[in-house]
């Protein structure tokens, strides 16, 4: 493999990879720093302010082609997967969330293979099952609650955002990668004003560490997560942009260590080594599959 590509395509890896390590701060914030019970409000706030700001600075529209696929996208990767998200950030714990999320990478595969008649590769294939193992092994626990309406929340989210990652990548437009996204999550959050309005409570008084959560959550978790997710789905391979999502999950739990003394077990940190084994594999095995 020619070493310029070599090092140009671990750049986008690690690029991309901040996406997800960056919402992984999501479960945490939203049940220590938010006012309780309101998923779709948290959506909206997180994803409006950020994709407004985004085409103001691009100031580009999209061609009237790319209108219904700019829908479907905005959907998939936003308004329903932002919806869906903080349910399960509110109703689960952050380890069994975590768990049903790491199924995209697998759904992004049985896509491929099914739609594009592109078998994964063996190994991409054992790697991303073992992700899902070693998540399992380091996030579930005999005290975990099973919450339905979670469950089924965490679910249809993974399942929205594999779709939405294989669909990016198959629709490639013209646009710039910050239109691209800013116009997605202004769609997404549009999408998402009526359920706020109607299924949650109005705010209360913020402090300011609502406001400082708020914050984080659209300037970082969307302004700069979304800008280096969409630009790495334009770059990489759809399973290797897919299996840097295990990546959220594993930021949670260290986030959980770290802020809220969770402890760590030996089992966990078992875990935790065959998640990051299984996360380089991909990468590599769809390097010198390029």
């Amino acid at each position: 493999m020619d070493s310029s590509f070599s090092l140009s395509y671990w750049r986008d890896v690690l690029l991309t990879a901040l996406a997800p390590a960056i919402w992984g701060s999501t479960y945490i914030v939203t049940t220590q720093f938010l006012p309780p019970d309101r998923p779709f409000t948290a959506a909206l706030i997180r994803v409006l302010p950020a994709g407004i700001l985004l085409l103001l600075f691009t100031l580009r529209l999209p061609a009237y082609r790319d209108i219904g696929r700019l829908l479907i996208l905005s959907a998939l990767n936003i308004g329903v997967f932002q919806a869906l998200l903080f349910v399960a950030a509110y109703r689960l714990p952050g380890g069994l969330a975590a768990v049903l999320g790491a199924i995209q990478p697998l759904l992004v595969m049985v896509l491929i293979w099914a739609v594009d008649r592109r078998a994964p590769h063996n190994i991409t294939l054992w790697a991303a099952l073992a992700g899902v193992v070693g998540m399992a092994v380091l996030l579930l626990s005999p005290q975990t609650v099973f919450e339905p309406i979670g469950i089924a929340a965490a679910l249809l989210g993974a399942s929205c955002m594999a779709t939405g990652v294989w669909l990016t990548r198959r629709w490639q437009t013209d646009m710039p990668v910050m239109a691209l996204t800013g116009w997605q999550l202004v769609l997404g959050g549009l999408m998402l004003a009526p359920a706020a309005w109607l299924f949650d409570a109005p705010l209360p008084t913020l402090t300011a560490t609502h406001y400082a959560a708020y914050s984080w959550l659209s300037l970082a978790g969307a302004f700069v997560a979304y800008g280096l997710w969409f630009r790495g789905i334009t770059r990489l391979p759809g399973v290797a942009v897919a299996s840097l999502g295990l990546l959220s999950p594993l930021t949670a739990v260290l986030l959980g260590w770290i802020i809220l003394s969770q402890a760590l077990s030996s089992t966990a940190l078992v875990g935790l080594a065959i998640v990051l084994i299984s996360v380089f594999v991909v990468q590599r095995t769809s390097a010198r599959a390029r």
